[in-house]
């Protein structure tokens, strides 16, 4: 696989020359950070929760023939737990568990458990925690949710480019909301600098030196919906290539570690996309080593609008990526829209504009035979896509698409 950054089409793409060889095992070191043993606690916990169905998983042939491939799945996440995006298996799950290390430390009982904290003695301690982070809409959203479902007060912050909908959306959960000027990294700090003056609890979704197990705990909730995906693929053949969104790594994080070492040598290449003004991957990925992007990260896919990686993430993504992409904003509401009109046998998909970035990075692939040469995608691959989000800002996806999510679905049962 060639090693250097390659340009083209407005976008960049590198073959990551760190990638383990496909027999290479998932090892120890791997399993400190995710694994398959604390997926199983996770997978017991979240499928417990009222509402709890795996999410959909399309075979779109039209959208495959057009790529020149053998078939594209694509995990539908818009309709999780209502909250509209993939992040309510992270957030609060992550939640959850921060309030039962704590309550264990508060009410010197080890042996409590997820399950307990409904227990009128669970829940007088629970109110008087404040959990909070810093986000670009749906991580704040998921980490709301589960905040009001346990019963704990809820702060969250978001920088001042992301949208007046998504801030909407995170305060009808009970949230406290705070605006803050610059951007998700600016948030981030802010959050961690009012935590260590009014004694919250952090939940984020990256992490850095001294703040791990949370974001642990945050990846190992996205692991259920990669597990559900396998489920749902079954015997029709599994992936060649998976394209996923990067942000700080987390998601990407998770689907590599879950599919590496559950599949062995059979795992999917990965292919970590990112925009072009928000490549802190991508650009720690041509270095060797964590680089921080600064500036604005001001991008259409505001879900992405990440300049820091997170270290665990990362510690994963070294060795499991095949390759990392940067793609221009405007091939987002190009690829919104094509997978909104659907096509010969495929249903219409509403996907927000951080959810189509694998599929905005696969079209381009596609029109250039040697990226394809570079990733090994022929007439024989099979690609996976997570669909991170639905229309999470309703007005800006309407704006964008033409539509309303509605008037999209609608046009199925023509």
């Amino acid at each position: 696989m060639p090693q250097q950054v390659q340009t083209g089409n407005g976008a960049q793409l590198f073959s990551n020359p760190r990638a383990a060889s496909a027999d290479q095992e998932y090892g120890p070191a791997l399993r400190e950070i995710l694994s398959r043993h604390a997926f199983v606690s996770a997978r017991e916990a979240i499928t417990q929760w009222p509402g709890y169905q795996p999410t959909a998983l399309h075979e779109l042939n039209s959208l495959a023939q057009s790529l020149g491939v053998a078939q594209v799945y694509y995990k539908d996440e818009s309709t999780r737990f209502g909250l509209g995006s993939f992040k309510a298996l992270g957030g609060a799950y992550a939640v959850n568990r921060l309030l039962v290390r704590e309550l264990r430390r508060k009410l010197g009982n080890p042996q409590l458990d997820v399950a307990d904290l409904a227990r009128a003695e669970c829940q007088a301690a629970v109110r008087d925690i404040t959990v909070t982070c810093a986000t670009d809409g749906n991580h704040g959203r998921s980490v709301a949710w589960g905040a009001r479902n346990a019963g704990c007060r809820c702060v969250i912050y978001i920088h001042e480019t992301v949208s007046k909908g998504r801030e909407d959306a995170i305060a009808s959960y009970g949230a406290t909301v705070v605006r803050v000027p610059g951007n998700y990294d600016d948030a981030v700090r802010r959050a961690a600098e009012d935590a260590a003056t009014h004694g919250y609890f952090v939940v984020s979704d990256t992490s850095y030196p001294g703040y791990m197990d949370v974001p642990r705990d945050v990846m190992q909730g996205y692991s259920v919906m990669v597990q559900e995906a396998l489920d749902q693929i079954g015997d029709k053949g599994l992936p060649t290539h998976v394209f996923i969104q990067g942000g700080v790594g987390g998601l990407a994080a998770a689907v590599c570690a879950h599919l590496w070492e559950t599949l062995g040598a059979r795992r999917p290449k990965i292919i970590v996309v990112e925009p072009e003004k928000a490549d802190c991957l991508f650009q720690s990925a041509v270095a060797g080593k964590p680089v921080a992007v600064t500036g604005d990260l001001d991008t259409l896919m505001a879900g992405l609008a990440c300049g820091e990686v997170s270290l665990l993430a990362w510690d994963i993504l070294l060795p499991g990526a095949a390759a990392f992409m940067t793609i221009p904003d405007e091939t987002a509401p190009d690829a919104m829209r094509r997978l909104a009109q659907g096509g010969t046998g495929d249903r219409p998909i509403v996907a927000g504009e951080s959810a189509v970035a694998g599929v905005a990075a696969a079209r381009i692939v596609a029109a250039d035979n040697g990226w394809r040469e570079a990733l090994g995608m022929d007439e024989g691959s099979r690609l996976l896509f997570f669909a991170s989000e639905g229309d999470t800002d309703p007005e800006l996806y309407q704006r964008i698409v033409g539509r309303s999510a509605a008037e999209v679905l609608a046009l199925e049962a023509v």
